[in-house]
């Protein structure tokens, strides 16, 4: 198609095809951010946290029984995953003449490595001992690691403020990073038995329990479910969210910035096809004069201009699919796109593949705009056959 009307119609084409594409490419760096962040904060810990009720301020808490209803009825509880024990400890970390304070986090076997592997940067995982001899190694992060001038395999002395003052030799087997300053900046991981010895636990205390869920939606219920019926009084649960409140806040605020441009993306590709087929209908008058004059009825001739409108419209959501996976592919492979860690807790865009998201957004697109296609379809209704036979 050539001249004026193949332009409106590229015109058409061009404004469905770069709407779509921008919500396709909006919610898949969305999904990638949701994903990637779930994933770090969930590699750390779990989706509730029960620790014992306490006044105590500190990063220690106060130490629970394994022994007791959660971990008896856990593994009949549906929505559970998993549940594993931990316990923190703060200490002083000295190399190299420098000084630093973190938090030791101890974890068991029952800890998720394999969840917690996609952060390691070099070396491994902590690796447990047959007997019931503590391990004496330490994984920590690229920021410690740079400001005491650390490396895998180095070995440091690690000071525990308590009475009497307790020291370990530490082993640095790995090094991982999140990107997350809560972690990154104080958290080490170590072995929980060394934690429950400094503590003069025995095995059967632990610092608090992670739960792990089989889905992330079921949190709410989770959470209500537990503390009404399985948990002591002596215990409190909290949810992840919770606990990490600003992260989620600003996943909430993405959440309604990518609607937001839903609506007005859909609301500008419906202004755009509505002019366009106005134009289209003022260009065809005279035939459109024509065909009344012949005896052809008003919703006949309707439904020309509207599968018209619509064809345009599947043609321009045909190319925005090819505009936005091409550019999700892109991204998905090469990371083209870099972010600021500190800003975003990772170095590149991330991209999430859904396919039910990126079919529904078409759907939605193509029952939108063909329905807004109806309104300036209904002035042929009032074009005068002889009038418009005349109009040039």
């Amino acid at each position: 198609m050539t001249g004026f009307s193949g332009t409106i119609h590229n015109v058409a084409i061009a404004s469905v095809a770069i709407g779509i594409s921008a919500m396709i490419v909006s919610f898949m760096i969305l999904g990638g951010f949701k994903t990637k962040i779930n994933e770090k904060i969930f590699s750390f810990g779990g989706h509730l946290q029960v620790t014992k009720f306490s006044f105590n301020s500190s990063f220690e808490e106060e130490p629970i029984s394994k022994n007791n209803q959660l971990q008896e009825v856990a593994p009949q509880i549906p929505f559970i995953d998993k549940v594993q024990a931990y316990a923190n400890k703060p200490g002083l970390i000295k190399a190299n003449e420098e000084v630093m304070g973190v938090v030791i986090k101890g974890v068991d076997e029952s800890f998720d490595f394999a969840r917690f592997d996609e952060n390691m940067v070099s070396g491994r995982m902590l690796q447990y001992i047959e007997d019931d001899e503590e391990t004496r190694e330490l994984v920590i992060s690229t920021n410690i690691s740079n400001l005491l001038h650390i490396d895998v395999e180095d070995e440091i002395l690690m000071y525990f403020i308590q009475d009497p003052v307790r020291i370990r030799k530490l082993k640095i087997v790995g090094i991982y990073e999140t990107g997350m300053e809560d972690f990154d900046e104080k958290i080490v991981l170590g072995d929980l038995k060394m934690v429950q010895n400094l503590n003069n636990w025995p095995d059967t205390l632990v610092g608090g329990f992670e739960i792990f869920l089989k889905d992330f939606n079921d949190m709410d219920y989770a959470y209500e479910y537990l503390d009404e019926n399985v948990l002591e009084p002596n215990l409190f649960i909290e949810k992840i969210t919770d606990v990490f409140l600003e992260i989620f806040d600003w996943l909430h605020l993405l959440d309604k910035n990518v609607y937001l441009l839903i609506f007005f993306t859909l609301l500008v590709a419906c202004i755009n096809m509505t002019s366009i087929l106005l134009i289209l209908i003022m260009e065809r008058t005279q035939m459109i004069g024509m065909l009344k004059a012949l005896g052809c009825p008003n919703p006949q001739i309707r439904k020309i201009f509207i599968y018209n409108g619509m064809n345009l419209t599947f043609k321009g959501l045909l190319w925005g699919n090819i505009i936005g996976i091409s550019i999700g592919a892109i991204q998905y492979f090469t990371r083209l796109v870099s972010l600021d860690p500190e800003n975003y807790y990772m170095s590149y865009v991330p991209i999430q593949w859904d396919w039910d998201i990126i079919l529904g957004l078409n759907i939605l697109t193509f029952i939108i705009v063909s329905a807004a296609l109806i309104v300036p379809a209904i002035i042929i209704s009032n074009i005068n056959p002889i009038r418009s036979i005349q109009f040039d």
